[in-house]
């Protein structure tokens, strides 16, 4: 059995946690083992280690989250990345495929799609393992799994199993239809006819899906499929997939289970009502601070609230209407101000165009002891770091040199570079261009015994 955790959007609804690149799934806000922070996506790791199968899991991802897939998980997990996003059904092939041409997985093998941040309990987890033996004894082309509901809410979608006319408990029953959302009378009506909530974990044997890339004309070889990945359809999974399937089977789970999509659930979850700089009085209730800024946040006296700071915005809001944020914010664009990345992160402190109409960003930027970034240069802009702590080596055009707390270095457009800190490493870096843009990073190499090897000049250092 393969395990893939599909990990590819981005997401608002817990802004201003959360951008574009920082979805709720890498946010750390929930109690770990060790009493440290965790997110959602180590907390789901740790879980698979803890039940044997962190071995048989790809994550799916998109470009702008493998950064923080490996700062968080580090490089152990394995990746499928789309070129772009084209949501879950071209997600869901891309995946299959690699498991095929790539992994070698075997046509009879299931295959296992999971959201990479589920609140569960490990129980959860053993139900998956189930799946398979599922898809074997039905022959469905999907087996499902389904939370059984503890209240009929509007919050979540249903999967209503056909009647089979027995009460006794089976462990699996065929999927009559599925409702998005209903209103409390409704769901409490569809509870009534066993229904569960869906918790969007299915399974699959590869042929099936390998098949119909094949009916579908579409490539089953993973290189392939990434050469001609822009011209896959956008459509998800559900309508291309599940609405045109015609034997397709639910397993109820009746473990823990929630879905951490906006302020209101999330703060359920978790241990202390702040995180950050803050104090609350002591007749402040069921109100929970997230400060991610370097000042302090004082909240007096207001209950049912969630104050968030961050430096990509302010959020205050009662918790019951915490969920409208993502429909505020449909038609942002704004540029994300802080990011988790490989070798640490950064936050942006200012961006202003100055008198020559040049965009000018200020960045502040910590990378973690041993850590280096790529050996990279720009086309589109000059930049200027100064060194406010810490000790590292630095490379410019092959030329290795120590780095020192005030040092200040200027590398122009053009100028292949790069940095590794051997205590943690803090700079001020100041960019100047006319478009300062990702897309403007020129990868060279990134490992730095590479770099070392092929770009500097006879490895001598001054």
């Amino acid at each position: 059995m393969r395990i893939v955790l599909l990990s590819g959007g981005s997401g608002k609804r817990l802004w201003p946690l959360s951008n574009d690149t920082r979805s709720k799934q890498f946010l750390k806000v929930l109690e770990g083992e060790d009493g440290q922070t965790e997110s959602m996506v180590q907390r789901v790791w740790r879980q698979l280690k803890h039940t044997g199968l962190s071995g048989q899991a790809t994550i799916a991802t998109s470009k702008p989250q493998v950064e923080i897939l490996r700062s968080q998980l580090g490089y152990e997990v394995d990746l499928v990345v789309e070129p772009e996003r084209r949501d879950t059904f071209p997600a869901i092939a891309l995946a299959a495929v690699y498991l095929y041409s790539v992994q070698g997985a075997s046509l009879n093998e299931t295959v296992v799609m999971l959201p990479v941040d589920p609140y569960v309990e490990e129980s959860f987890f053993y139900k998956v393992t189930e799946l398979e033996g599922v898809l074997d004894e039905s022959g469905a082309e999907l087996a499902l799994i389904g939370v059984k509901p503890t209240h009929p809410s509007e919050k979540y979608g249903y999967i209503i199993p056909e009647q089979s006319g027995t009460k006794q408990q089976q462990r699996y029953a065929k999927v009559s239809r599925f409702q998005e959302k209903p209103r409390e009378a409704e769901a409490a009506e569809m509870i009534e006819q066993s229904a569960l909530w869906n918790c969007g974990v299915f399974a699959f044997k590869l042929n099936y899906l390998i098949n119909l890339l094949i009916s579908l004309e579409l490539p089953i070889q993973y290189e392939e499929m990434l050469k001609q990945y822009s011209r896959l359809q956008k459509i998800s999974f559900d309508y291309q997939v599940v609405e045109k399937a015609r034997h397709i089977v639910v397993t109820p789970y009746e473990g823990y289970w929630k879905d951490l999509g906006t302020w209101n659930t999330l703060t359920d979850e978790m241990s202390t009502n702040i995180v950050g700089k803050g104090v609350m009085t002591n007749s402040t209730v069921n109100t929970h601070l997230i400060n991610e800024l370097n000042i302090p946040v004082c909240v007096l006296g207001v209950s049912n609230l969630i104050v968030a700071t961050s430096p990509d915005g302010i959020l205050v809001s009662e918790k019951e209407a915490s969920s409208q944020i993502k429909e505020l914010l449909k038609d942002s664009a704004e540029r994300p101000m802080y990011e988790e990345r490989r070798w640490g992160c950064y936050k942006v402190l200012d961006y202003t165009r100055n008198a020559k109409g040049e965009e000018v960003l200020t960045k502040r930027i910590i990378i973690e002891p041993n850590k280096n970034f790529s050996y990279q240069y720009h086309l589109k802009r000059n930049e200027v770091w100064t060194v406010v702590s810490g000790q590292g080596k630095f490379i410019m055009d092959g030329d290795l040199r120590a780095l020192h707390q005030g040092d200040v270095i200027v590398i122009p457009a053009g100028g292949k570079h790069s940095v590794k800190a051997l205590t943690e490493l803090e700079i001020i870096e100041v960019q100047m261009g006319s478009e300062l843009v990702e897309e403007d990073i020129v990868r060279i190499e990134m490992e730095w015994d590479n770099i070392l090897q092929n770009c500097v000049n006879g490895g001598k250092t001054r």
